[in-house]
């Protein structure tokens, strides 16, 4: 099965992703984060496969993210409220994410892209 790139077009970061998958041949799934955003369930098991804390999920330069003062209520929240958070608008997650068997990447670093197409 291909990977699923979940992405933003406007984000800059995803762009350079896109563009790395399509310089290296590999043929992906694009899902547009903004129209499909990740549901409770999808978020909780990327969580759980990625090993990464809750807070590596949001994105933390959107502005969304800063008007809703969430750096502050990371830190208080509980997991199912942030999932919640999370899941109710695809703008506040971070991207890309990239779904590739049981492997899940959050944000682009070529290094771990690579790892996980050898």
């Amino acid at each position: 099965m291909k990977p699923i790139a979940i992405c933003y077009p406007k984000c800059g970061t995803c762009q350079k992703a896109e563009k790395w998958m399509k310089s290296n041949g590999i043929e992906y799934i694009y899902r547009p984060i903004k129209e499909e955003n990740p549901s409770k369930d999808e978020l909780k098991l990327w969580i759980a496969k990625s090993r990464l804390p809750i807070s590596k999920f949001f994105n933390t330069s959107g502005l969304l993210y800063k008007e809703q003062n969430m750096k502050d209520k990371v830190k208080i929240l509980s997991d199912d409220e942030l999932i919640d958070i999370l899941a109710s608008n695809g703008l506040m997650v971070k991207r890309p994410i990239l779904l590739k068997g049981e492997d899940v990447l959050v944000g682009f670093n070529e290094d771990e892209w690579k790892k996980i197409f050898k």
